[in-house]
This record gives structure tokens, C-alpha cells and sequence, in this order.
């Protein structure tokens, strides 16, 4: 089984081909592909190539099956005895993208 680690959105994630895979809010239209070719590392078939920092020529193939955002949270601060209280909610927009395709390079 291959699969290959990427860098999106100042996360790292371990991917492998079929896979639904929410990452931060990419720009792209539904069903069109993104290629990620900050690839970190590749593994195929027992042999992993480790990048410094990047595998040269590989890339990530993936299409945009949604945009959305995720469940809120609330940010709740509080001090003790002096009467301060900060309520606020943030809601983290998201693209799922399918990974078609991973490509080791050379």
C-alpha cells in the first residue's frame, strides 16, 4: 500500500489514494483537482523516500467534493473575582478532497 505525507494549510497529513481527507479552505471550484506537491515523504511498496524537506517530482493529486464549515466552538475567558468574562464562537471553514492519485516522482 503507498501512501505519502503532505503539507497544506500548516498541517501535516498521511494520505493514501481514495481517501476523504478535510484540509483548510482551499480555492477551487466543486469537482475540480488540486495537486499538493509539498510532499514530504512517499512510501510504495516497502521503500520510503524521505524529502529534505521535499521528494523531488512527487505530488498529490486530489478533486474538491465539498466546502463547508466546521461544528462551532466557543472560546470562553474568564478571571477570577473581577468580574471579567469574554464569550466568542468561531466556526473553521473546510474543503474535503478525495485523493485520486499519488505520484512518487523520480
Amino acid at each position: 500500500m503507498s501512501y505519502a505525507v503532505i503539507r497544506t494549510g500548516g498541517k501535516q497529513y498521511r494520505v493514501t489514494q481514495g481517501e476523504l481527507l478535510r484540509v483548510e479552505s482551499l480555492p477551487g471550484e466543486l469537482g475540480s483537482d488540486i495537486t499538493f506537491s509539498d510532499v514530504l515523504l512517499t512510501s510504495a511498496e516497502g521503500a520510503v523516500h524521505i524529502g529534505t524537506p521535499l521528494v523531488p517530482g512527487a505530488s498529490v493529486t486530489a478533486r474538491v467534493v465539498e466546502h463547508g464549515k466546521e461544528k462551532k466552538i466557543i472560546v470562553f475567558k474568564k478571571k477570577r473575582r473581577k468580574g471579567y468574562r469574554r464569550k466568542h464562537g468561531h466556526r473553521q471553514h473546510f474543503t474535503a478532497v478525495q485523493v485520486k492519485s499519488i505520484n512518487l516522482g523520480g
